[in-house]
């Protein structure tokens, strides 16, 4: 149950009531009240949604989102053909599926969360690991994986080339009927660059609507910013540096380990960091973090509160090279119930309805 907050209630112990904090904050953002952030750490303030980088007027570029839209959506890209990217990364659950792990080929899970594809040309490396410096090698990735879609790349080609239909689809995009991965793959990067977030209430705040966050979503603004210090590693347009952090959920020496970063540049320091997501939509795509098993934002809220998950350094692990170090910016941020009930609410205001697109009809 939301907590409601009236007018002329205190925010903490900063002697700030809501009226004074919406008239602060009605203000453009440079005289917003200085964010709490680590020593260190170069944020960007808060912002409004950019436009991607596509140039849909240009006849060339709407037509290779086209073709890259109808292969998201068709599962003859699989080895089994039921399997297609919407399979794990429904429009309807804001791009991403909704379950701890994804199930592929097989009903194999896999081993982490699917994240939302909502804003992803924003970032400059992908997946929870960064192993993909572009979306077109992450789009390479599912395609070939054994437990995901299990296609066999060196028949790929031929096998859409097989598809009467297509030639008209891959002419109308790169000029001729060839079929390769590189196209494919291209065309899937470009389409995923088109799936972005809607205005939220947040955003028709930012542009002037001072009442478009009520008192609670408004006092989770300024916590956010200020004695939570969520704006460490989630700020800018989407809520995210882009970077890659250790939170404690590594599972060190476990059956269910996962070193993240590590595995892709074999560097001590980058056990168990993992990409930080954006928040825009948050509320609408969990279960959480890479493993998927945090499934409510209260038991989110109150991991970050206690400082999340520290690894016990059990016998025999004194010196090991790879033990688990959680990221310095990381320290409980001790708020109340009333508080974290707040950043929940503030959470909430950065919803948007779905981009709801499919593909009507796939090539034959």
């Amino acid at each position: 149950m939301l907590i409601s907050f009236k007018s002329k209630d205190w925010l903490g112990s900063d002697g700030i009531t809501i009226d004074s904090l919406r008239k602060v904050y009605a203000k453009p953002k440079q005289f917003w009240p200085k964010a709490t952030v680590d020593q260190g750490v170069s944020f960007e303030e808060l912002d409004t949604l950019h436009p991607p980088p596509l140039h849909l007027a240009n006849d060339s570029i709407r037509n290779v989102v086209e073709l890259g839209k109808l292969l998201f959506f068709d599962t003859r890209l699989s080895g089994s053909n039921q399997i297609s990217c919407a399979s794990c990364h429904d429009p309807a659950l804001q791009w991403a599926d909704g379950k701890e792990v994804s199930v592929g080929h097989d009903q194999l899970p896999n081993i982490r969360n699917a994240p939302s594809l909502e804003n992803v040309w924003v970032y400059k490396s992908f997946f929870w690991d960064g192993r993909a410096s572009s979306l077109v090698k992450q789009a390479e990735g599912p395609i070939s994986a054994h437990n995901e879609m299990n296609q066999d790349l060196k028949s790929l080609a031929e096998k859409l080339n097989r598809i009467k239909a297509y030639h008209t689809y891959f002419k109308a995009a790169f000029g001729t009927t060839a079929i390769t991965n590189q196209r494919i793959f291209e065309s899937l990067a470009t389409f995923q660059q088109s799936i972005v977030s809607q205005d939220t209430k947040f955003d028709r705040f930012l542009k002037g609507n001072a009442y478009a966050l009520d008192d609670q979503e408004l006092m989770g603004l300024h916590l956010f910013r200020t004695k939570a210090r969520c704006m460490n590693c989630h700020y800018g347009a989407y809520f995210t540096d882009k970077e890659f952090h250790n939170i404690g959920l590594t599972e060190y020496g476990n059956k269910n380990q996962d070193l993240g970063l590590y595995n892709v540049t074999r560097k001590p320091e980058d056990v168990g960091k993992f990409k930080t997501p954006g928040l825009r939509n948050v509320m609408k795509t969990g279960p959480w973090f890479h493993h998927g098993l945090v499934k409510s934002m209260d038991s989110l809220m109150v991991l970050y509160n206690m400082g999340m998950p520290e690894h016990v350094i059990l016998p025999g692990q004194e010196k090991d090279p790879l033990l688990p170090k959680n990221d310095k910016l990381l320290r409980g941020i001790m708020l109340n119930a009333r508080e974290r009930k707040a950043i929940i609410a503030f959470l909430e205001a950065l919803s948007s309805p779905p981009l709801l697109i499919q593909a009507e009809r796939l090539p034959e």
